[in-house]
Parts: C-alpha cells; structure tokens; sequence
C-alpha cells in the first residue's frame, strides 16, 4: 500500500470534520439528554444510507438504552469483524476525542466498506453508556456469546485524533513501558489480547504506511496485568473470549482535555486522525 494521495486525504479530512461538527457536543444521557438524542440520531441516520440500521437495546436501572447497528456484506461469507465506537460522553465535556473521533471514524468507515465491501462481513456499531462502565458493550458481547456468534476480530475505536510531538508528551500506566514505546505522544495504538498478534502487526503496518507511526501492545490476562488497557469497549469481548484491540491515541495518558470542558475540535490533529482513518480502512481490508 502506497500513502493515500492528498485528493483522497481532503475528502476524508472534510468528512471526518462534519461528522465531528455534529457529534461533538454535551452527550451525556442523564445531563444533556437532548444532545444524546441527537447524536444517537445523527449515527443513525447517517450509517442507514449504507444499508439496514438495527437497535441492540438493554436496559440500565430500569431504562433502556441503544446500540447502533450496520452489517455489512463481505466479498466472501465469513465470520464478520465488528468495529465499535461509543457515542456517550462525560457530563460537561463535548467529547471531540473522546469520543467524537472514534465515531466519526465509525461513520467514515462505513461509507468506505459500503461503498467498496471488503473481505470480511463488517458490523459497525455505536456503543452507549460506556462511560457508565463499558454497559452497551459488555451487553451486545453477552448477547453475541449467548447467541454462539463467531467474530473474526473486534476493533474498538478509541479516541483517535489528539497527537503531541513535544518530548515528553507520552506518558504510560506501568513505568517499564517507557523503556520500549516512543516519549513523544504521536503515535497511534493498538492493544490487542494475545490471540491478535498477526491483527496487530498487520493493521499497525498500514497504519504507518498511510503516514503515522504506530505502535502495538500485546495484553495478557485480559488486560489485567496493566488495568489501563481494558479501559474500552474491547474488554468485555475479551471477557467473552473473542479476538479484540482498542485502537487509540492513549488517551488521558496523552490528551489534557481528557473528560475537560476543553475536549473540543480545536484541539485535535485533523490531518493526524485523517491518516488513521485511512490507514485503518487498508488495514481492516488486508486482514
């Protein structure tokens, strides 16, 4: 793969700022019901030009709550690779990375997988209530384990577009990481259970072919030796026994405005997240 050309960077930078135009906003269910209305709406309508658009409901405390979902056909009948991104935020942060990216690169890579189908069944969906403690991901993993569901691979978006090429910008939850993984917070990650070394290796190198640098980190025990690593809706399909990874930029060990007021657009690195949209999409087709 060759990197994407600057035509094919500037249409995907464009769409990736309108998304976020309409995402980014107060989201959380309880405290800004109307803009999680909105923003469920908008995903919705949004991934239903590309084909069928499901709801996974489950219930919390009483109230049901939605997940968004778009299957998509593969070129052969297989078992599906699933991409995730949460569509909820903190209350009082607009979420731009966290995790506006996440699901604007969703709805990107809808288009792209629509548009062209890849090898594998793709489903695309948009989790709620993952700030609540991961709960419409650990539900749709349930109810996939439940219903003897094979997955190829599952691929949770995670806050993809903040990058800081300052020295020192980077920062890890357990200190022998620093010994082996870059200072500086410009890099994209992937943290896989063991069971996806080969995905990792893969999508991390046409990651970097599409121009970033990106790096992969292998988590045993379900991500319980660096707890840090399960903080997304990967975990409960580890939990269920499934291949999955987090794709992020790292996250508060990064971003200032993590769960900030200033979580805004303006603090992202468009071009930085352009690039990992594309090369996550030649990635997600050479799997």
């Amino acid at each position: 793969m060759s990197h994407p050309s600057l035509k094919v960077l500037q249409a995907t930078k464009t769409r990736l700022r309108s998304h976020l135009d309409q995402i980014v906003r107060e989201r959380d269910p309880d405290f800004a019901a109307a803009g999680h209305f909105a923003v469920r709406e908008y995903i919705r309508d949004t991934l239903a030009q590309w084909g069928q658009v499901d709801t996974h409901e489950f219930d919390h405390y009483g109230t049901s709550h939605q997940n968004v979902v778009l299957k998509l056909p593969g070129t052969t009948a297989r078992a599906p690779i699933l991409i995730g991104a949460h569509y909820d935020a903190v209350a009082g942060c607009p979420g731009a990375d966290d995790n506006g990216t996440g699901v604007a690169a969703l709805l990107e890579l809808a288009q792209q997988l629509a548009q062209q189908p890849a090898k594998y069944p793709i489903w695309l969906v948009a989790f709620d209530l993952e700030e609540y403690g991961l709960l419409g991901s650990e539900a749709y993993a349930r109810c996939l384990k439940t219903a003897g569901q094979p997955l190829r691979l599952m691929l949770s978006l995670e806050m993809l577009g903040y990058a800081d090429t300052t020295v020192g910008s980077q920062r890890y939850p357990a200190a022998v990481l620093e010994r082996f993984y870059p200072d500086r917070g410009d890099f994209i990650t992937l943290v896989g259970n063991l069971w996806t070394l080969g995905e990792m290796r893969s999508l991390c190198r046409t990651i970097r072919q599409s121009g970033v640098p990106a790096e992969w980190l292998p988590a045993g025990l379900r991500g319980r030796i660096v707890p840090a690593t399960r903080f997304s809706d990967h975990s409960p399909f580890w939990d269920q026994g499934y291949k999955a990874m987090m794709v992020t930029d790292t996250a508060f060990l990064r971003n200032p405005h993590y769960h900030q007021k200033s979580d805004r657009i303006d603090t992202l690195d468009l071009d930085f997240f352009t690039r990992v949209c594309c090369g996550l999409e030649a990635g997600i087709r050479h799997l």
